[in-house]
């Protein structure tokens, strides 16, 4: 996540400008009223603060976002995989992300919200994420995700996670992490997601992202969540502002449904106009950001079987190849390797591994979350 970037989230602006709360800069006395779900009391002295760890001060404002959290964005930092998993190796993580995101990418302060170190130290990462996660109100704009950074929380996970899986100890302090998140921000275990969900980048690494089912279960439960509380599908709300491998998808569906679009992973003017003029076309709310609301997803998404060819069947391949099936070849023909990967996919989030691409299969292979992953 080293992609120079402007920290300011648009989307923030967009809604600003349209009427939505006033950013609050930090230290301002404008504050927002905390989120009913927030505990103000909750025990958080586990996670260091920008102070304790000796971060330097913001080299310009840092604001508070207008809109509200609606998710959580994992990533791996592409550091060492170290085996010095101390307090002082912690720090020391810390203050090198602050320095490489401040003199190297040239950002006020560090990306991300928190940071945790192979050996299980949360510390916080921009200033004021510890603060503002103890109201449960509104997070810190961060830098992590462009067009996410002002409704999802980052955190950054010590270490390179493409092969290998983090150690025991940060997947028990990310579980920690993302419940207490959950708590104060009213959020789910079914709102986490990985970074190249939302961005092309080869974070969160292959390995760590097979993780993601089974780190939602452990936050599902740590939360105690009722099954009928999960939504039958949580997709990617993706929108005009990211650029990521799934929105590559949605341009091979829109082709297929006769749109002229490209297909390069950006979310340009004409994906836009497309998927507004699908949304329209399909009386669906028609959003001026062209989100890609769940009723978009579930209607442009086509049930594929084993005898299915063409376009859809080369969406599957392109981003079953990139999240980690390199075996996968986009061919348009739904061959043996494609199919096995399908069913990989199936298994890890609790689906019938059939190898038949219905509504909830595609929703697990771009990035979402079905209520069958949380099943016992």
């Amino acid at each position: 996540m080293h992609v120079h970037q402007s920290e300011l989230d648009r989307r923030t602006l967009l809604r600003a400008g349209l009427g939505a709360a006033t950013v609050a800069v930090v230290g301002s006395e404008l504050a927002f009223p905390a989120a009913a779900q927030a505990d103000p009391g909750a025990d958080l002295d586990w996670i260091y603060s920008c102070d304790e760890w000796g971060a330097r001060p913001p080299a310009g404002p840092l604001s508070v976002s207008a809109i509200p959290t609606n998710k959580i964005i994992v990533h791996h930092m592409a550091f060492p995989n170290v085996t010095d998993y101390s307090e002082a190796q912690a720090i020391k993580l810390a203050r090198d992300c602050q320095n490489l995101h401040m003199d190297g990418n040239g950002w006020s302060d560090t990306g991300q919200h928190f940071t945790i170190s192979r050996g299980g130290y949360v510390l916080e990462g921009r200033r004021g994420s510890l603060e503002r996660l103890q109201a449960g109100d509104r997070q810190m704009i961060s830098a992590h995700c462009p067009g996410e950074n002002g409704r999802a929380i980052g955190i950054e996970n010590e270490g390179t996670y493409v092969t290998e899986t983090p150690p025991e100890a940060l997947l028990e302090s990310l579980v920690k992490l993302c419940t207490t998140i959950c708590e104060q921000y009213g959020l789910h275990a079914h709102d986490i997601f990985g970074h190249w969900d939302f961005r092309t980048t080869a974070c969160p690494g292959a390995a760590f992202y097979r993780q993601f089912p089974t780190l939602r279960r452990r936050v599902f439960a740590a939360l105690d969540t009722d099954l009928a509380d999960v939504p039958a599908r949580r997709w990617p709300d993706l929108w005009r502002f990211v650029s990521s491998p799934a929105v590559r998808v949605v341009q091979y569906l829109l082709a297929h449904r006769g749109y002229t679009v490209p297909i390069n992973s950006v979310f340009d003017a004409a994906t836009v106009a497309a998927v507004q003029d699908w949304q329209y076309r399909n009386g669906i709310g028609v959003e001026v950001d062209a989100t890609l609301t769940a009723p978009t997803w579930e209607t442009l998404v086509p049930e594929l079987d084993k005898d299915a060819t063409g376009i859809p069947v080369s969406a599957i391949q392109y981003l079953l190849n990139f999240k980690g099936h390199p075996e996968v070849a986009i061919t348009g023909q739904y061959d043996y390797a494609t199919k096995k990967a399908v069913k990989d996919v199936q298994e890890l989030h609790g689906l019938d591994d059939n190898g038949k691409v219905n509504t909830s299969t595609w929703c697990a292979i771009v990035g979402g979350v079905v209520r069958q992953s949380f099943r016992s």
